[in-house]
């Protein structure tokens, strides 16, 4: 597709709940006007339609082929996300997924393929790294605030969603888990501060066969777990980086949003990777307790990756929350998954770059396009 002007034409594919964070932020950014949504419940899809102001309701077939769609949000549950991705690269469209970009590296790598011969883009959640949360706490690191950048650890740790979720058996089945869940979140992190991976060492544990629905219509409703609910991991990253990061639906005590940085000269606390903003913590060796530095920047929620990537495609300029990144996070997931059913190390066979910080001036409210 031509790279075109004016406001990118950006159809819907899921209107479940995720879609309202979404289509809150697309509808206010000038940049881009969603035109189509669709869902498998068209009850759904008219409802959501109607709510934000799309012209075009329909099925997934008839968004992937609309005229004015440039670029397909694919916001389906993520066994459906490859599917998805494909007609509408099959279609000569652009895609942004939430995340993980697929299930299988395989498949994730194959569709990547396949855009990059017919000259269109790949975009992936998470987008939280380009917070204005993050995005100060990489400036400051570039800036050299804590010297060379060493290691870095991580921590979610959560008694597990079925005490809130009404409908939890889906996180706790294939391409779900504390891993595929939100690792995406701390990993995608590490490497945009890091870079690379290289390779990783895990062990995974299953604390219960079975789980109960603790809240909502099923509430005592027993089902079954089918992946590993901790996951400790070593990362090493091809830069000479190390990190640790915990991933667990088995902790009584509750500890999520835990992301440390600790370089030559100072340790640095990054804000929750789940969220978009937060304020950043320094202590060096000689301090007595951490000094606080205030997030710096506009933000927004979930959506600004597909504003970033539908101003790179005016301008030409590199994506930032881009399929080859989302790519390696899938194959260090899949390594650590790897890693700890063979009880050593696993290499990765992909690599990415880390994405260039947003400018300080970044405005996703302001017209550019």
């Amino acid at each position: 597709m031509s790279a075109g002007s004016g406001p990118v034409g950006v159809g819907v594919v899921g209107c479940g709940t995720i879609s309202d964070q979404y289509l809150t932020n697309l509808s206010a950014f000038p940049d881009v006007a969603v035109v189509a949504v669709a869902d498998l419940d068209q009850d759904r899809a008219r409802a959501t339609a109607e709510k934000y102001g799309v012209p075009v309701v329909g099925d997934t077939d008839t968004v992937v082929a609309h005229p004015d769609v440039e670029l397909v949000v694919n916001l389906t549950i993520p066994a459906a996300h490859t599917e998805v991705a494909a007609k509408a690269v099959a279609a000569g469209r652009h895609v942004y997924s939430e995340k993980p970009l697929a299930l299988e590296r395989e498949a994730g790598a194959a569709l990547l393929a396949d855009a990059t011969a017919a000259g269109l883009r790949v975009g992936n959640a998470p987008d939280t790294f380009l917070g204005a949360g993050l995005q100060t706490a990489y400036r400051l690191i570039a800036d050299g605030a804590i010297g060379t950048p060493l290691t870095a650890l991580t921590l979610f740790q959560v008694p597990g969603p079925e005490s809130w979720h009404p409908n939890p058996a889906f996180l706790y089945q294939y391409g779900a888990g504390p891993l595929f869940d939100l690792g995406p979140y701390y990993l995608t992190a590490l490497v945009a501060a890091f870079g690379p991976a290289s390779r990783v060492g895990a062990v995974a544990r299953k604390a219960r066969a079975t789980r109960t629905v603790g809240s909502g219509p099923l509430a005592g409703t027993e089902f079954p777990v089918e992946v590993p609910t901790h996951v400790s991991a070593l990362v090493e990253f091809a830069g000479g980086q190390a990190a640790t990061s915990v991933l667990s639906f088995d902790s009584p005590l509750p500890r999520a949003g835990f992301l440390e940085i600790t370089g030559t000269g100072a340790t640095i606390a990054l804000p929750d990777p789940n969220n978009f903003d937060g304020d950043i913590r320094l202590r060096t060796a000689s301090d007595d307790d951490w000094t606080v530095v205030p997030c710096q920047g506009a933000t927004a929620s979930r959506g600004v990756g597909v504003l970033d990537m539908a101003r790179a495609l005016r301008t030409g300029a590199p994506h930032r929350a881009s399929g080859d990144l989302a790519l390696h996070v899938l194959d260090l997931m899949t390594a650590i998954t790897e890693s700890a059913a063979a009880g050593s190390f696993t290499s990765l066979s992909t690599t990415a770059t880390a994405p260039e910080p947003l400018p300080t001036d970044f405005d996703p409210y302001a017209a550019t396009l």
